[in-house]
Order: C-alpha cells, then structure tokens, then sequence
C-alpha cells in the first residue's frame, strides 16, 4: 500500500511540475527564428552598368536616379 501512495505522489508531482513549464512556455514570446531568410528588398538597376542591386545599397544622383558606385553617379552626369 504505501508504494501505491508513493507512485500516485510522484505522479501528482510530475504533473504539476509539467503543467507549469507548459504555463510558462505559453506566456514567452516566441524566439526569432535564427536561420529565416532576409525580408525581400526593392531592387533598381543602375543606368551605367545595368547591375541590379538592393534600392538600400544605391547611390542616389541629383536627378533621382540610383546608380550602384560612386564613379557611377559622377559618370551618369550627376
């Protein structure tokens, strides 16, 4: 008989303890994902080369126009 009280105590307590860590797992947040792909970027085609690049990589001339390198925006005539 006392085994039976023994096993049905450790029972309880591993469900207890268990129904906690669930709890607490569901009020975290979930952590980022390490290994998710970049978010996609715009991309825009420099007029001297014709390279594409990221829009966040260009440089941008005085007329607006985006060009992939410096020497690029001073050969496009801005």
């Amino acid at each position: 008989m006392k085994y039976l009280v023994l096993i049905a105590i450790l029972v309880l307590a591993y469900v207890a303890w268990r129904n906690g860590r669930v709890r607490e797992a569901a009020h975290r947040p979930p952590e980022p994902r390490r290994d998710s792909p970049a978010l996609p970027q715009d991309m825009v085609r420099c007029p001297v080369c014709s390279v594409h690049l990221p829009k966040g990589e260009a440089f941008a001339g005085a007329s607006g126009r985006l060009y992939c390198t410096h020497e690029h925006r001073a050969k496009g005539g801005n």
